[in-house]
C-alpha cells in the first residue's frame, strides 16, 4: 500500500479551514481512494455519482443532504452541477453541522458552477499521480518511465502498465470529456495530444500547430485550454519584466504525466525510452512536475530571452526568488545562461536539478541538487532544506 501522507495531510489542513474543500485532479488518479480515508464507502455520508445507488439517495438532494453531519463526500461532483447551488445553502449554515469534500475531474474554470455558486466558501486541493516522495527516490526510474497514476504505476509487467495507459487514454477520450459536456471529437483531440507530446518542453505555436492539423488557431488554443482544465497538460506561463532584453512571452507546454507521454510517443519500454529523441524533454518535463509538487510555490513560470538565456522554473516563494534548471547530465556544470538567469532576475537561489545522487556547489547561490532531495522536501517540510530554497 502506498501511502499519501503529503496529500492526506493537504486536504486534512484543508478541512480544518473550510467549509467546503474541492479534491480535484484527472480521472484514475487516487481520489477516490484518498477520499475514503476520510469517510467509509459505505457511510450514510459518502455519494459516488457514477453509483445508482448514490444517484437515487440524491433524487432528493436537500432532503438527503440537509440532515448529514461531519464531513459529507461528494464523488464526481461534475456530473452534477445542478448540486452547486444547494452546497452554497448548506455550507452557510450556522452553526455549521457538516463540511463538504467534493471531488471532481476538471479544474474550476471548467466546473463554472463552482466558481461562481461558491466564491468564498470553496478551498481546492489539487491531487495529481503519485509523487516521486510516495513511491520512495529508489523508484525514480520506474516512476519516470509508468508515470504516477496508481494503476499504471503498479502494474506487474511493463505490458500491462503501457495496456493501462492506451486504454486510459481512449476511455478519458471517448468517455470522460463528453461528460464534461464538451462536444469535440475524440479522434480530432487524440491527434491534438499525440502532436502535443512532440513539442513537449516548447513553447507554443499555435499557428504551427493549427497547420500541421488543419484547423484553425483558435480552435487550437480551445484545444490547449480544454487540456489543461482537465490536468492532462501544464500550460506553464513566462515571466517578463522591463531587462532591456527582447523576452519570449508565448507559454511553454508540458504533458504533466510522464507515463502517458510516453506513450503518446509510442515508447514502451526504458530501452526504447533511452534512444528516443526527446529523452531529455521528457526528463526535463517530469522533474519539473515533482518540483512543483515539492515545493509548492505561490507561483511558477519559466523565462527565456530571445537571445537564448532561459530558465526552466522561476518560483516566488515566500516572498523570494528562487530558480530551478532541469539536467539530465550525469554532472552538470555552470553554463553562461545561469549567471545571466542569477543577475538579470536577482535570483535568492538557483537549483540545477539533476538524476544524480550528490549535491555540490557551482557558484555562490547556484548549487546542484539530486531529483531525490527535491521530492524529500515537501515530505519534510519544516527541513532547513526547504527554507534554503531546496
Amino acid at each position: 500500500m502506498i501511502t499519501r501522507k503529503a496529500d492526506v495531510q493537504a486536504v486534512r489542513t484543508a478541512l480544518r479551514r473550510s467549509r467546503v474543500v474541492g479534491l480535484l485532479g484527472p480521472r484514475q488518479c487516487g481520489k477516490t481512494t484518498l477520499a475514503r480515508e476520510f469517510v467509509r464507502a459505505d457511510s450514510m455520508n459518502y455519494f459516488d455519482l457514477e453509483s445508482p445507488a448514490s444517484l437515487a439517495r440524491l433524487s432528493e438532494p436537500e432532503t438527503a443532504l440537509r440532515p448529514l453531519k461531519g464531513l459529507v463526500v461528494i464523488d464526481e461532483i461534475q456530473r452534477r452541477p445542478a448540486l452547486f447551488p444547494l452546497l452554497r445553502v448548506l455550507a452557510d449554515r450556522q452553526p455549521l453541522p457538516a463540511r463538504f469534500l467534493i471531488l471532481g475531474s476538471a479544474s474550476p474554470s471548467l466546473l463554472r458552477q463552482s466558481s461562481e455558486t461558491l466564491a468564498g466558501r470553496l478551498e481546492t486541493v489539487l491531487l495529481e499521480g503519485f509523487r516521486l516522495s510516495d513511491v520512495g527516490t529508489a523508484a525514480q526510474e520506474r516512476h519516470w518511465l509508468r508515470g504516477g497514476f496508481p494503476l499504471s504505476y503498479t502494474a506487474r509487467r511493463e505490458a500491462d502498465s503501457v495496456q493501462w495507459r492506451r486504454q486510459f487514454l481512449q476511455t478519458f477520450l471517448e468517455r470522460d470529456i463528453p461528460q464534461l459536456g464538451i462536444t469535440i471529437p475524440a479522434v480530432a483531440l487524440r491527434r491534438f495530444w499525440s502532436m502535443l507530446a512532440h513539442y513537449h518542453g516548447q513553447t507554443w505555436n499555435g499557428a504551427e500547430l493549427a497547420r500541421a492539423l488543419a484547423v484553425g488557431e483558435s480552435t487550437v488554443r480551445r484545444y490547449l485550454d480544454l487540456m489543461t482544465g482537465v490536468f492532462m497538460v501544464r500550460k506553464l506561463p513566462p515571466w517578463f519584466e522591463n531587462l532591456g532584453k527582447r523576452q519570449v512571452k508565448a507559454p511553454k507546454v508540458y504533458v504533466r504525466d510522464s507515463g502517458l507521454l510516453h506513450t503518446l510517443l509510442g515508447i514502451p519500454s526504458r530501452h526504447a525510452l533511452e534512444h528516443h529523441p526527446k529523452v531529455g524533454a521528457s526528463w526535463e518535463g517530469y522533474a519539473v512536475e515533482e518540483v512543483l509538487k515539492a515545493f509548492a510555490p505561490d507561483e511558477a513560470y519559466y523565462w527565456a530571452t530571445l537571445n537564448g538565456a532561459e530558465l526552466d522554473l522561476l518560483l516566488f516563494k515566500d516572498g523570494r526568488r528562487i530558480g530551478v534548471e532541469c539536467k539530465r547530465a550525469d554532472a552538470p556544470t555552470l553554463t553562461p545562461s545561469m549567471r545571466i538567469a542569477m543577475h538579470d532576475l536577482k535570483l535568492d537561489a538557483l537549483r540545477v536539478v539533476y538524476p544524480g545522487v550528490s549535491r555540490y556547489p557551482l557558484t555562490a547561490g547556484i548549487e546542484v541538487v539530486p531529483l531525490a532531495a527535491v521530492a524529500d522536501v515537501r515530505v519534510n517540510h519544516n527541513s532547513a532544506a526547504k527554507a534554503s530554497g531546496f
